[in-house]
């Protein structure tokens, strides 16, 4: 028979409420865990990123741009006077000598000046001629007339001097003695007077030479100026070199002064390297340089650095020293390395994707196992191309991904698959 239990239905009610509350403690127990415990980090596929290693040595700052090969001597040939275009002789490439003529001008005006320049030339050369032999006449005749006038003092004075001999013995009378020394006075004053002009008409040559030679000279300096513009019509290279550039054709009018043609010598270029204006603050002349011509690399030393900035670059030549590779020319699109300096002892990585030198930037920074990865502060310091100075935040042998992580920037930490 059932024996009744009125303590029954207590004791099951009890043992309700201490289960409840067991699994009531062991819920919270559970949240509170699941609260303390990190979110799950973002997986990265390792292969899409750049890894590098931090290192401790010698490190090499440079600057890196684009550029283009110049020549060091460029001469524009410019029109002497107007003209038009009548025959091109030579196009862009062709190599040239001083005296190659590269296109002919036509302008019948210039010619017909230089040949009338020419007529007065041969005609003022013909009146010095003439010149010449006037004053030369006249000093013969000079000379002449001094001679006969000597002649005659020389009479006259002998002729005194025997009439004063025959005057003592009485065989000449006093007025014959008085005019024979008349008649040598008379002489020696006229022996004088032809001395004087003599000189005066010797001395009268070279003025009036001066004054038409002076004209002469005038007239051929007009002369070759007008036979300069005519020969100027065949357009000349004036210096060895290549043929560059041509900004005309047949039939083109040109005005005085219009560049026709550029010349260049192709064995004598530099480098124009466009620098970050960021980055050529450094920059001094004189730095060792490197240009990649894509066909081998020439060693340089910076030449000019330009004040101006442009297009934010700052244009530096760079002197090319050594033999250029093989299809060197101007124009060429080259890469241009300067080196600023060498730091002998310093902590560096490669150059991350962001950040600029001298700043704080936050790179993820690998465990020891290479799974995860941790946002960490890192100070920069002085940069080169391909690599940056660590100031701190980071060590020699620690591993870092360098690339552009923005789409991770509401992450502290990532892992690498």
């Amino acid at each position: 028979m059932d024996i009744p239990r009125p303590n029954a239905a207590k004791e099951k009610r009890r043992k309700r409420i201490i289960i409840a509350s067991i699994v009531a403690v062991a819920l919270i127990g559970v949240t509170f865990a699941l609260s303390r415990l990190k979110p799950a980090a973002p997986t990265v596929d390792r292969n899409l990123v750049w890894i590098d290693t931090v290192k401790r040595g010698p490190m090499v700052r440079q600057v890196r741009g684009l550029g283009t090969l110049v020549p060091e001597e460029i001469r524009w040939i410019a029109a002497r006077t107007e003209g038009r275009v009548d025959r091109i002789v030579l196009r862009p490439g062709a190599i040239v000598k001083p005296d190659s003529v590269i296109l002919v001008l036509n302008n019948p005006t210039v010619v017909e000046a230089a040949i009338s320049a020419v007529s007065q030339l041969k005609s003022a050369e013909a009146e010095l001629g003439n010149l010449k032999v006037t004053v030369q006449k006249g000093v013969l005749d000079a000379e002449a007339g001094l001679a006969n006038a000597k002649s005659n003092f020389e009479t006259t004075r002998l002729q005194a001097q025997v009439n004063e001999e025959l005057f003592k013995d009485g065989l000449v009378s006093t007025l014959e003695l008085q005019r024979s020394k008349v008649a040598a006075e008379d002489a020696s004053t006229l022996y004088e007077i032809e001395q004087k002009r003599f000189a005066f008409t010797k001395e009268s040559i070279a003025p009036q030479l001066a004054v038409k030679e002076a004209e002469v000279d005038r007239v051929r300096a007009q002369a070759k100026l007008r036979q300069d513009e005519a020969d100027a019509l065949s357009v000349r290279a004036g210096v060895p070199g290549v043929l560059q550039v041509l900004p005309v054709e047949v039939g083109a009018q040109v005005q005085p002064g219009a560049n026709l043609a550029r010349v260049a010598d192709p064995g004598r270029l530099k480098a124009e390297v466009r620098i970050a204006e960021t980055q050529a603050k450094d920059i001094q002349i004189g730095q060792v340089s490197s240009i990649d011509t894509r066909n081998g690399i020439v060693a340089g030393h910076v030449s000019r650095i330009d004040p101006s900035v442009q297009n934010g670059t700052v244009t530096v030549d760079v002197s090319l020293e050594g033999e250029l590779p093989r299809g060197a020319r101007p124009d060429l699109s080259v890469d241009g390395t300067i080196e600023l300096e060498r730091l002998d002892d310093v902590v560096y990585v490669g150059r991350p994707a962001f950040g600029q030198e001298r700043s704080t930037v936050q790179i993820f920074k690998l465990d020891a196992d290479g799974v995860y990865a941790l946002r960490t502060p890192v100070e920069l310091g002085r940069s080169s191309v391909n690599t940056i100075e660590i100031v701190k935040g980071l060590h020699p042998g620690d591993r870092v991904i360098l690339s552009d992580m923005t789409p991770q920037d509401a992450n502290e930490r990532i892992r690498l698959n």
